[in-house]
């Protein structure tokens, strides 16, 4: 155990809630679900949209997240593959995501697809533990 690093269990334990509400929002997206995709944004957090743009609060984060599951991203599939989770504070971690998404039919320029018609993106998020919660 260096420099007080909680065993490997304790650092699972911990990952446990992270790693659900990573899987639950593919599962959210896999629904079509812009609003349950958001169920674990942060009132007022901010998130950057894919060409940069900076928006805030969980309300813009559903709202934004409905309309491209209806249109742009409708009937496609999101894989989350969790490649790393850091945890900066006994409260804040930092998750490293593979983030897939499958059957894309169109996309913004800009957006690369793959030959498989998979668009790869990492996606980082941050992750801050409450009573009884987590907010990304």
């Amino acid at each position: 155990m260096a420099h007080g690093r909680a065993p490997a269990a304790a650092d699972a334990v911990a990952e446990a809630p992270l790693r659900a509400i990573v899987a639950e929002q593919a599962a959210a997206w896999n629904a079509g679900d812009g609003t349950r995709y958001a169920a674990h944004r942060a009132p007022d957090g901010p998130f950057t949209r894919i060409f940069g743009r900076v928006m805030h609060g969980a309300p813009a984060f559903a709202g934004r997240h409905r309309r491209i599951l209806a249109t742009l991203y409708k009937g496609t599939t999101k894989r989350h593959t969790v490649r790393r989770i850091r945890l900066v504070m006994p409260d804040v971690a930092v998750v490293d995501i593979d983030n897939e998404v499958h059957g894309v039919r169109a996309v913004p320029a800009g957006i690369a697809v793959a030959a498989d018609g998979v668009v790869r993106e990492p996606l980082v998020e941050l992750f801050v533990r409450r009573p009884g919660q987590c907010w990304t």
